[in-house]
């Protein structure tokens, strides 16, 4: 499929709809067709028709913070759970990331992620709230080995 992972690397994680869906572990997108119900029984959707597709030397909390950096810059600022919301993720998810995260954390982010979604103008809102929420889900051991050691357990690949 597509030639595969990259140097025979194994998959660790797909966003199947774009940024805004929520991710799901390279084991479990593996079992299933690429279609809307499969997914959708899954936990995540088809949206944008863009795949991203990590391997295994992919920190799932520097990816996350890629990503919820991105939502809280594209926040318009009209109301308040985004405009608010939106920078709350970033910076616990970036406070984790450079080792200063705290074992609250990983609940706050869910708690701001619930207290966005569902509550906005638009659907930015929910696109930043979704992806937190699964990155956390089924990534919670890495999210927490950074919490607790200060450090990712994924290694620098040249």
């Amino acid at each position: 499929m597509a030639g595969g992972m990259r140097g025979g690397r194994k998959l660790k994680a797909v966003i199947p709809g774009g940024s805004s869906a929520p991710v799901l572990p390279g084991d479990v997108m593996m079992g299933l067709t690429m279609d809307y119900d499969a997914i959708a029984k899954a936990g995540s959707m088809l949206g944008s028709g863009a795949v991203i597709v990590m391997d295994d030397t992919r920190c799932m909390v520097k990816s996350l913070l890629r990503l919820s950096y991105f939502y809280f810059e594209e926040s318009c600022g009209q109301c308040t759970p985004c405009r608010e919301g939106t920078g709350w993720l970033w910076r616990v998810v970036d406070r984790i990331e450079h080792r200063k995260g705290r074992q609250e954390d990983l609940d706050l982010l869910n708690s701001v992620a619930e207290n966005i979604q569902g509550r906005t103008i638009c659907a930015l809102g929910d696109a930043a709230a979704l992806p937190v929420k699964s990155f956390v889900k089924h990534f919670r051991s890495e999210f927490q080995h950074h919490i607790d050691h200060k450090q990712c357990v994924v290694q620098e690949y040249v």
